[in-house]
């Protein structure tokens, strides 16, 4: 076992911590910061970090207008999330990571392209659904190159699959799209799977979705291009 993964406190379960769930779709990993990431997060996160609650976000109290809002469930080190809310800036995003050098580094991308529509939560994101967001109020999710904890003692880990789909599509709003890329196609013929038996989704596609233009390609998906494994991609929608 790496001596850099810290696993869930077990004697966290219970009245103590109401939000506690015996299996997570993530391990907290030590990262270190590197001194930029450090600086911006102790600047910006008091400013563009929502802290978690249990109490619903109203999106017009932190983003001053109604514009659409998209949720990136694990953005990473968050090129590729503020280069797409760079290029959408009629568009609110909401990234939820639990890695704190991810967080600095997406502040300080944030400070330095000047974003107005990008706001972090760093938190378990089915928490963070479960107890922030209203349901029917998100326009898209965008779930980029999650862990696909490729053994399948662990599977039971994974992000995209029932009951969490079925969280997920309670807070789409009619219309709303999901959209998963992976580079592991095991992992995408078991997403497939999940959200094809999700009630109140549909497949825009007839099995697996095409390239979508607008996406940055990621530092992961370079990775799984160099390690020969293709790249598969899901674009579900919400019914009306």
């Amino acid at each position: 076992m790496s001596s850099d993964i810290v696993y869930e406190n077990q004697d966290d379960a219970g009245a103590e911590n109401p939000f506690y769930r015996a299996v997570k779709t993530y391990v907290l990993r030590k990262g270190r910061m590197t001194a930029a990431q450090e600086r911006d997060y102790n600047e910006l996160s008091p400013v563009w970090c929502i802290p978690f609650e249990n109490k619903k976000i109203n999106f017009v109290d932190i983003f001053g207008n109604t514009n659409p809002v998209v949720v990136e469930i694990g953005f990473g080190m968050g090129t590729a999330t503020a280069e797409i809310a760079g290029r959408n800036p009629d568009i609110n995003y909401i990234g939820i990571e639990v890695h704190t050098p991810g967080v600095g580094r997406l502040l300080g991308e944030i400070r330095k392209r000047d974003l107005k529509n990008l706001f972090i939560i760093e938190h378990d994101a089915l928490e963070v659904l479960e107890c922030m967001i209203v349901d029917g109020s998100i326009s898209g999710f965008h779930i980029f190159f999650p862990d696909p904890w490729q053994k399948k003692r662990h599977h039971k880990r994974r992000l995209v699959q029932r009951p969490h789909t079925d969280l997920i599509a309670k807070k789409l709003a009619p219309s709303g799209y999901l959209y998963f890329v992976t580079d592991w196609y095991e992992y995408a013929e078991f997403a497939l799977s999940q959200l094809t038996d999700t009630p109140c989704l549909h497949n825009k596609y007839e099995s697996f979705a095409e390239s979508q233009s607008w996406r940055p390609e990621t530092k992961f998906e370079r990775r799984g291009l160099n390690e020969d494994r293709p790249i598969t991609e899901l674009y579900f929608l919400k019914d009306e």
